[in-house]
């Protein structure tokens, strides 16, 4: 298990949230995977966070457009942001005919997987504790599906999900 740390974070370890649904790429994928390409990233804002990401950043892992929505786990970035691959491919559902290969509009990082969480922190559960009021993901309007994580609600997300005992 990786644990955020004092370490981690004066080796320059930043925190984020990348959120994903579970039917086109779930946590149980990733750790069956064990290392993938985070792709289809279509915000320029959330493309900005992706090129800010750097090898060893460490991502709560976040499955939007379930219900309940919410924390499932944890994944490490292993790769830096790289032009992704299917703004090319005129079959791929994220194909930008804008997009040049001397040009790209989009990028990617990879994720290796880390850590299932024994239970979902779920949206609700973050929006009631005082502890996370001010993390983006609760914000009226935000809807980035990668976004930047404070470390003091890094390590609290982490205790809360490992303080439960079921999923």
């Amino acid at each position: 298990m990786t644990e955020v740390s004092i370490m981690e974070e004066a080796r320059g370890v930043r925190y984020w949230l990348m959120k994903t649904e579970p039917e086109a790429f779930s946590i149980s994928d990733l750790r069956r995977k064990k290392r993938a390409h985070w792709d289809g990233v279509r915000s320029f804002q959330a493309r900005t966070q992706l090129q800010a990401m750097r090898i060893g950043d460490l991502a709560l892992f976040y499955h939007s457009s379930t219900e309940p929505p919410g924390v499932v786990g944890l994944c490490r970035v292993v790769r830096e942001a790289y032009p992704d691959h299917t703004q090319f491919d005129k079959k791929s559902q994220y194909y930008d005919a804008r997009a040049k290969k001397d040009a790209p509009r989009w990028f990617m990082v990879d994720v290796e997987f880390v850590e299932r969480f024994p239970t979902m922190v779920t949206l609700a559960d973050i929006k009631a504790d005082q502890a996370l009021e001010t993390m983006l993901v609760v914000r009226r309007g935000q809807r980035l599906s990668v976004q930047p994580v404070e470390a003091g609600h890094m390590r609290h997300i982490l205790d809360k999900a490992r303080a439960k005992t079921e999923l």
